[in-house]
């Protein structure tokens, strides 16, 4: 995984030098550099780079971006046995955010996220061209999709040391493609950068102790008249609702603030966005978040009240999710 870190390095540096974050180049390789040394010390790292090293090694003969699930080759690309092609990718179990599919083998991921995509990408300003950086990119599944939409570099942050190898294990079927994820929060990206043109911020809201202060750094993040694509938990409620849990939400320990939908636009409004507007509100459905043979732990239908699914396991308000935009 060294040598693979180290060509990502050098790619990264390209594409940066040649972009509007061009002058923050070496800060953002350093972050890079110190997110992968926690990556090649993690405990799982064997089995992790034993399943990257026993996908196929062969150029695909298409890949498909605009598809629900990210579609790298066809099965007769190579002669590997699907199984054996399967078992490699269950190195890296568990999956949650997707779908791909890899040579015919389909990762039926815990999230549907092409349906947070789906419910999005035609009300957000179009990314052709631009500098997009997506907060909490997971696997970066939709990564993938914003650089199919036509984004210019995509740049991915996540600390998770398993969704960077995830990345991995599909990036290495487009080497050369502007999309990258750095194994780092947004507290390690340089101080008031003011490159990207959209900012992604999906899932991220209400693990923060401080939603107000995640704000005014994904504005810090933005240029001027950049765009905030927001997803986030909400509640019913006027401008003067909020929910804070006593303990757990839906089993999630580290759930901090759920704001009704106008007060999340107070929110805004004092971090320092203009034309805010709500693109969608959606109950999460139990066909969207679910445990697969990809993710076979615990999820949505396990995090509700058996007895009544409007409520979940706490007794609070199921999942509801608000999703907005806003600029700078």
């Amino acid at each position: 995984m060294r040598t693979y870190q180290q060509r990502e390095s050098t790619k990264l540096k390209k594409n940066l030098s040649n972009s509007p974050l061009a002058d923050f180049t070496d800060e953002l390789l350093a972050v890079n550099e110190t997110g992968w040394q926690n990556i090649l010390r993690h405990g799982d790292l064997n089995r992790w780079q034993n399943g990257f090293e026993a996908l196929p090694d062969v150029m695909p003969s298409k890949i498909c971006l605009d598809t629900p699930a990210v579609k790298i080759g066809t099965a007769a690309d190579t002669s590997i046995p699907a199984e054996t092609i399967e078992s490699a990718l269950q190195q890296m179990h568990p999956w949650r955010k997707g779908p791909f599919e890899l040579f015919g083998i389909h990762i039926d991921t815990e999230w549907r996220s092409d349906w947070k995509w789906d419910r999005l990408k035609d009300a957000i300003s179009p990314l052709q061209g631009r500098t997009v950086l997506d907060v909490g990119c997971g696997s970066g599944y939709h990564l993938w999709r914003m650089l199919g939409a036509g984004a210019e570099l995509a740049l991915g942050i996540d600390p998770t040391p398993l969704f960077s190898m995830q990345f991995a294990a599909i990036k290495r079927y487009r080497p050369d493609a502007p999309v990258f994820i750095l194994p780092v929060g947004i507290e390690a990206m340089p101080a008031n950068m003011g490159c990207f043109d959209t900012v992604f911020s999906m899932g991220i809201l209400y693990h923060r102790r401080s939603p107000i202060d995640h704000l005014v750094e994904l504005k810090s993040l933005l240029n001027s008249g950049g765009e905030l694509v927001l997803d986030t938990l909400v509640v019913g409620g006027d401008e003067t609702r909020c929910l804070m849990p006593h303990g757990r939400y839906a089993k999630m320990r580290n759930v901090w603030f759920i704001p009704s939908v106008d007060m999340l636009k107070l929110w805004l409004q004092r971090a320092g966005f203009k034309n805010i507007k709500v693109i969608d509100i959606s109950a999460t459905r139990l066909e969207e978040q679910r445990s697969t043979e990809w993710m076979r732990f615990e999820s949505l239908a396990d995090f509700l009240d058996p007895n009544n699914s409007s409520r979940t396991i706490e007794g609070y308000p199921a999942p509801v999710r608000a999703m907005m935009t806003a600029s700078t």
